[in-house]
């Protein structure tokens, strides 16, 4: 195994990458022996695993427990699972965790997400580095196997997760919701149904069917074309609320009972102040391109806002530092403390619903108060040279006030924007957001004018 195909995968908060040429047997073989090795360097000698749909995810794990019980470290096999049970599953035990999904990404593709003892964020600076270097000793074969081989069991987590997210909201609370559900053939087609089955709701299902191939549409709610049959489902069976899953069904987005998208940020600010009703006072982390609106709705409940990096392993480490009660990301994650500070599309998910049961209105007016900005989505653009690319963007717009938090975060007033690099694709990713709607598409032509010119 070529090291350099690992330097190719590990990215800034996971590792992912195609199947075959770039994750293989041989290459989950070398990382689940790292992992195992940098979990006994943290003191614990069991690590939890998990899979999602996808046709190969079967034999990489394997691959994987094989690394990992060579070097003596127990594995529990938690089988077929959504990403944000292997974290509950970590936190339960407290140990070590790893997860085979590629997300969002479309057939061909897989990966691993890792945790550490109770969900901890394993990423840039948080131990990812170390697991990489491990992994190379694993591929030139300058790491001895352990002298006793680790064991492998199997345990089905499901029925006590579900427990763990009704634990989040008041049962008692809930009417009877008529909701549409897309869970795009992925892990959300085993663990929704698991939640709602107990609940006062009719829920109308869309491709329920675990199938790894993605055979209706891409698994990745963040584009609007992947809404389109949600959406169209809301209206014709009248539902009050559509909930869209990706491929691990740990982000989730939100439709009204008009059939109208609500953001990332919008669902964060809706599930801030739940919050933020019971812990009066509490930070809630935000990342760097969620909505100026999400700031200022916490503000206005009465908490603190804390600004992190994008990402899961980011957005962990804010959540421990600021002891945050909850976060969110505009792409349609959200963690909560007391769930091991671990994302949770279905407790983000079972929040708004009880919000909405208790709200007098649809989805739509308990939304509006946080509808305040329009914002152009994210827009990528490839470019031959990130960096100076950002760097040239800066210095054209060098009379508005700028940060390099995470890339480069421009206020102009009355319309404000952040480019930053994408951690797993060669691309630059645009979010700009705007007071006046009718003066948005002349924002983001003004600054795709300059991207154009460099790509």
């Amino acid at each position: 195994m070529n090291s350099a195909n690992l330097d190719a995968i590990f990215k800034a908060y996971d590792i992912r990458g195609l199947v075959g040429s770039e994750i293989n047997e041989e290459v989950c073989f070398a990382v689940g022996a790292a992992f195992a090795v940098y979990s006994r360097e943290q003191g614990t000698q069991r690590i939890v695993v998990g899979r999602d749909m996808r046709p190969d995810g079967q034999a990489l794990t394997a691959a994987f427990c094989g690394g990992a019980t060579a070097m003596g470290v127990a594995v529990v096999d938690l089988g077929l699972c959504a990403t944000e049970m292997m974290y509950f599953a970590s936190g339960v035990f407290d140990v070590g965790g790893a997860m085979f999904t590629a997300s969002h990404n479309p057939v061909g593709y897989n990966g691993i997400k890792l945790c550490g003892p109770a969900a901890t964020a394993i990423g840039t600076g948080t131990g990812l580095e170390r697991i990489k270097a491990l992994a190379k000793d694993q591929a030139t074969a300058s790491m001895p196997s352990a002298p006793v081989a680790g064991t492998v069991s199997r345990y089905d987590i499901l029925d006590r997760y579900v427990d763990h997210v009704l634990s989040f909201v008041d049962i008692a609370a809930l009417r009877p919701l008529h909701l549409a559900v897309d869970v795009a053939n992925g892990m959300g087609a085993l663990v929704v149904p698991a939640v709602f089955e107990s609940l006062p709701f009719q829920v109308d299902y869309l491709y329920a069917e675990l199938d790894g191939t993605f055979p209706n549409h891409p698994a990745d709610p963040l584009k609007s074309e992947n809404l389109a049959d949600l959406r169209d489902l809301v209206k014709t069976c009248g539902a009050d609320a559509g909930v869209a899953f990706d491929g691990d069904a740990d982000r989730v987005f939100a439709v009204d009972e008009l059939s109208n998208p609500l953001s990332g940020s919008l669902t964060a600010a809706v599930v801030a102040g739940v919050m933020l009703k019971r812990e009066p006072g509490s930070t809630v982390v935000h990342n760097v391109i969620c909505s100026r609106a999400l700031r200022e709705a916490i503000s206005e409940y009465g908490g603190r806002a804390q600004r992190s990096r994008v990402g899961h392993s980011f957005m962990k480490q804010a959540m421990a530092q600021s002891n945050a009660v909850c976060g969110g990301e505009h792409s349609g994650h959200y963690y909560f403390r007391d769930n091991y500070r671990a994302d949770s599309s279905m407790i983000a998910v079972m929040i708004v619903l009880e919000a909405l049961s208790r709200h007098s209105g649809g989805l739509s007016s308990l939304a509006a108060p946080l509808n305040r900005y329009a914002a152009s989505g994210e827009i990528n653009t490839a470019v031959a040279d990130p960096q100076s690319a950002i760097e040239i963007v800066a210095a054209e717009f060098s009379d508005c006030e700028q940060d390099r938090f995470d890339g480069l975060s421009v206020d102009c007033e009355d319309w404000w924007f952040n480019l930053r690099p994408s951690n797993t694709e060669p691309l630059l990713r645009l979010n700009l957001e705007c007071r006046d709607p009718q003066v948005l598409v002349t924002r983001v032509a003004e600054v795709r004018a300059v991207l154009e010119r460099l790509a």
